[in-house]
């Protein structure tokens, strides 16, 4: 098999974590592929340095090894190839890893075929301008409409299915997946979704309204996201955690379901009730 390797060096234990799984896939007899820009890091070991795109396409399987950034980071490449991804945590929390440090051992799965694959849906969201598409991105956790500098609050328009929803006054406004019911959005007070029901959930942040509650839609639904009072708030739009861009008053942002789904592999025999107690019992929460 061959195996692409995504690695957040910035994480404390990810260089020693990396080396390991380098070394116990060598082991299966795999063959490693790990970016060129890591070539004078990992130089001492058996592996083949590829560009990125160049190694995602050509690999069986995708390893994001640090925390749930790195993860989502390196999904979005798997998705875009159609291939399966494994996270392996090196950071804290985890939410989306597979396995944990200490699990490597149970590598060995993944080259005999033994797992299984969790089929996440993902949401595209369209930023036209004028009525010109500026921007498409993809959001395997939610795409954000936030307010920006300003301590204004934003008057955000909500049309579901071309039918007018409501208008929040609110810091921002969160639409995600089930996958990222356990992110921003759990934070923002909204539910927790079990991944396997393909929904879009619509949570607003710190609404000064009496109806501050999430809206759980069908997948199938297209929602249309403007600001009203963009001078005032300057708002900015971020999928995924990615570097946000300006939303100007010519705005409008449509979020869907994508085309493309994320193939997370699962190794071990942990619920999605399993994962959700023991993390937050980590976190504290």
């Amino acid at each position: 098999m061959k195996f692409a390797v995504h690695v957040n060096l910035t994480r404390t234990h990810a260089y020693e974590v990396t080396c390991n799984v380098i070394r116990e896939l060598k082991r299966l007899g795999a063959e490693v592929f790990l970016p060129v820009e890591q070539q004078e890091t990992f130089k001492n070991f058996d592996v083949i340095f590829e560009e990125n795109d160049t190694a995602v396409s050509n690999c069986d399987v995708l390893i994001a090894i640090g925390g749930d950034g790195t993860f989502i980071h390196a999904a979005h490449d798997a998705a875009k190839y159609d291939k399966e991804i494994l996270g392996i945590n090196a950071g804290n929390l985890g939410f989306l890893a597979g396995l944990e440090k200490q699990e490597l051992h149970l590598l060995s799965k993944l080259t005999d075929g033994n797992y299984e694959i969790d089929r996440r849906m993902m949401l595209c969201a369209e930023h036209y301008v004028g009525g010109e598409l500026v921007g498409k991105h993809y959001c395997l956790n939610d795409a954000v409409i936030a307010r920006g500098v300003s301590m204004r609050m934003c008057d955000i328009s909500v049309v579901c299915n071309s039918k007018m929803s409501c208008t929040y006054h609110a810091d921002g406004l969160i639409v995600s997946t089930p996958t990222g019911s356990t992110a921003y959005s759990l934070s923002s007070g909204g539910p927790v979704v079990d991944p396997s029901i393909e929904s879009i959930i619509t949570t607003p942040i710190c609404t000064h309204s009496l109806f501050s509650r999430s809206i759980i839609f069908r997948p199938e639904t297209k929602i249309e996201l403007s600001v009203l009072n963009c001078e005032l708030c300057l708002p900015l739009l971020s999928c995924d955690g990615e570097s946000a861009v300006e939303v100007t008053p010519e705005s409008k942002i449509l979020v869907r379901r994508a085309h493309r789904n994320s193939k997370i592999i699962r190794i071990k025999a942990d619920s999605f009730t399993d994962i959700l107690l023991n993390k937050l019992i980590e976190r504290r929460v």
